[in-house]
């Protein structure tokens, strides 16, 4: 009998490709790095394949499978390997790894323009020269996020000019060497800018989102206390504003000084958080009442000088309001309520508690007239979308 020569074949002979398709739906970690101790070829597709990358240390979790699998504290030379093994990662987050300086960031070559988004939150020893090294590095960053770190206006600013076209959502939170200049340089250089995160910035106005692009719809400037009047003008000059977060950052407005929310340049606002805005006043609050009529969910706690035509005008214009926070308003009274029940009629969450003036009667009856409208005590300090999120693209 002839002999017939059998050839074996294994998975080891498939294409490159053909393994990466296998590797992509493996469905858990430990299959991934089952995979890549293989071999070295294995390895390799594992380490090509890997798109998102971040640390046990990292202040939030953006994939779980990102995880890396050990707990040092990360230095340059961890930053360095580790680089070097992923160059092809889209998402990279070393928030919270406080050993990096601005040399560290030097490393961001090797993922270089395929990096779409960098979290550098508490990373201390970071500066205007290590943005530089981003801006250099990473021209098609759409998310950074620079919360706590030693940027001044000229490291936004060359961040700005280097990511121009594709920049959408930035956070500088608790940058304090950030002014209006900065700004300025952010919401001119990128017109598809969509998100940006300013709570706690003691040094900007808001005079630097004059003139800022259509595509801008969520600001938050939490306790911004230099915020003026003329800089809430310009974060909703460009029109697209739908989200906007200005609690605890507006004591020195005076209580008309909210009125350009509601010129209508404002219309598309959905989401205001005004809470512990405690000089505001009617004007301010019909005027938004009445201009922003898809406004959605309302953040009055605390703003005490809210009287009965303020509430009346919430009652009579906010059509479309599903929620609405009232919490420790010192002047609703039976009236000012009786003007929220006879309107809004979209009302569906009403969050109310230490509100002197109220009586038990006035309660009862909202809750009589509105058994559509749940009541709830609890004082709730974030509403709205998370800014990392809020993206149209």
């Amino acid at each position: 009998m002839e002999n017939v020569s059998v050839s074996t074949t294994s998975i080891i002979h498939l294409p490159d490709d053909c393994l990466s398709f296998i590797y992509q739906r493996l469905d858990n970690l430990e299959d991934h790095d089952s995979f890549g101790l293989t071999c070295h070829r294995f390895l390799n597709i594992q380490n090509t394949n890997r798109r998102s990358l971040q640390f046990q240390c990292s202040l939030s979790l953006l994939i779980h499978s990102s995880l890396s699998q050990t707990n040092p504290a990360v230095n340059s030379d961890h930053l360095h390997r580790l680089l070097a093994r992923f160059q092809w990662l889209e998402h990279l987050s070393l928030s919270g790894c406080t050993l990096l300086n601005d040399s560290s960031l030097a490393s961001l070559r090797y993922p270089g323009a395929r990096l779409r988004s960098l979290h550098l939150d508490c990373c201390y020893g970071v500066s205007d020269d290590g943005i530089s090294t981003v801006a250099s590095f990473c021209p098609n960053l759409r998310v950074v996020s620079l919360y706590r770190c030693g940027i001044s206006d000229v490291g936004l600013e060359t961040l700005a000019r280097a990511a121009s076209s594709r920049l959408r959502c930035v956070n500088l939170s608790y940058c304090p060497l950030v002014s209006d200049s900065g700004v300025r340089a952010l919401s001119q250089a990128c017109l598809r800018i969509e998100s940006v995160k300013i709570s706690n910035c003691k040094s900007i106005t808001g005079v630097g989102f004059s003139g800022s692009s259509p595509s801008l719809g969520y600001v938050d400037a939490e306790s911004c206390c230099q915020l003026e009047a003329k800089g809430i003008a310009g974060i909703v000059s460009g029109g697209g504003i739908e989200f906007l977060n200005v609690s605890g950052a507006v004591c020195n407005i005076r209580r008309d000084g909210l009125v350009p929310i509601g010129s209508g340049v404002a219309s598309k606002l959905r989401v205001l958080n005004l809470r512990m805005c405690r000089t505001v006043g009617d004007e301010s609050i019909r005027a938004i009442a009445k201009g922003c009529p898809l406004l959605q969910e309302w953040n009055l706690a605390l703003c005490h000088e809210v009287r009965v035509l303020g509430w009346e005008g919430v009652g009579k214009w906010c059509r479309k309001l599903e929620r609405l926070h009232v919490n420790r308003c010192r002047n609703l009274c039976d009236q000012g309520l009786l003007g929220i029940r006879s309107g809004c009629k979209s009302l569906r969450m009403l969050y109310m508690n230490g509100n002197a003036r109220l009586t038990p009667t006035a309660v009862e009856m909202f809750k009589l007239h509105r058994g559509d409208v749940t009541l709830r005590s609890e004082e709730v300090m974030v509403i709205g979308p998370d800014w990392r999120l809020y993206t149209r693209g």
